[in-house]
């Protein structure tokens, strides 16, 4: 059984029976996807030829054929088929690996966040902007992002502790420095477009800073000029921080501008500059923004909102980048 990728013009083989979203990473097809669960729409293709099994949250198993808009990672094979994706704009694909660590870092940056850091047994390949699943335990695995490069062999991550969570609990209690974590990656495909030379804008909303940091950094090491703005969208002026880190990146990198947006705030100005939602200050900023990039980080309510205002504004859909961070409960 084979299926057809357009427009890429490749061929793959598959097992009747497999995830679509599956099958396409396991060939290195440059697919967009993150939450893996049907929810946020980011791997969203259409069928061409052939027919697929459809089941989603919320919704029974279907056939869609020809002409129908799929889910890929809702997908299932049943025959050969032709499945067109968005067209890829700079593709890179690392070969995903399982590496072990070690932390060597345990850091409270915030009220609910730790930031933890790992220095890598072997050294683990992956663009800025992406994230790896860290198991600290057999049944304790969760996906973060990246807040670094990978030029050296030590990761950062930055992890909200969920109440009642098992592996952020664990992290927040347990977790100690020398524990082994094994680290599988890398994944996501909201990375930094290296050859892009306009102007980018990057929305972190929590700890969707980890991920724009690393983009941030990431421009810095590939000796990009572009001009960057960053917005960084917090609810109060308790959940702000890394604000010592921007100001260095600043200083490194002066096309850097940043906006620390604060919801709500007894401390206007203190420690933010500035209150209100974030996608809202991006609106009154900024008129026309066509041929931008942008990288969007956070809760999949504010990458909804910040995709409807960029591509209002003039970007591409195909231009903004995403992961939504979707709370597992865990």
């Amino acid at each position: 059984m084979e299926v057809a990728v357009l427009p890429l013009q490749r061929t793959i083989a598959a097992e009747p029976g497999a995830n679509l979203l599956d099958t396409l990473r396991e060939h290195g097809i440059p697919v967009s996807y993150s939450c893996m669960a049907g929810r946020c729409g980011t791997c969203r293709c259409k069928v061409v030829g052939g027919k697929v099994i459809e089941a989603g949250p919320e919704q029974a198993r279907a056939p869609m054929g020809a002409g129908d808009s799929v889910l890929a990672c809702q997908a299932t094979l049943v025959e050969s088929c032709a499945i067109e994706i968005p067209e890829p704009d700079e593709i890179v694909v690392h070969p995903a690996r399982i590496v072990k660590s070690t932390v060597v870092g345990l850091e409270r940056v915030t009220h609910d966040i730790v930031r933890l850091r790992l220095a890598l047994a072997k050294p683990l390949q992956f663009s800025p902007g992406q994230y790896a699943t860290l198991q600290f335990a057999p049944d304790l695995s969760r996906p973060y992002s990246m807040a670094c490069t990978d030029a050296a062999n030590e990761l950062e991550f930055h992890i909200r502790v969920v109440p009642d969570g098992r592996v952020t609990s664990y992290v927040a209690s347990t977790l100690k420095l020398g524990d082994t974590v094994r680290v599988s990656g890398p994944m996501g495909t909201a990375y930094l477009r290296r050859k892009h030379e306009g102007s980018m804008i990057c929305i972190a909303g929590g700890t969707g800073l980890a991920p724009v940091l690393s983009i941030v950094r990431g421009a810095i090491a590939a000796g990009m000029t572009n001009p960057i703005h960053l917005y960084f969208g917090v609810r109060s002026s308790a959940d702000v921080y890394g604000t010592e880190w921007l100001d260095a990146l600043k200083a490194e990198y002066p096309p850097l501008r940043s906006h620390i947006v604060v919801a709500s705030s007894s401390e206007p100005a203190a420690k933010s500059g500035r209150a209100g939602v974030v996608t809202h200050a991006i609106d009154e900023d900024w008129k026309e923004m066509s041929g931008w990039r942008a990288y969007v980080a956070g809760s999949p309510l504010m990458v909804d909102a910040a995709t409807l205002v960029l591509a209002r504004k003039g970007i591409a859909r195909e231009h903004i980048y995403a992961d939504a961070f979707y709370p597992s409960g865990v």
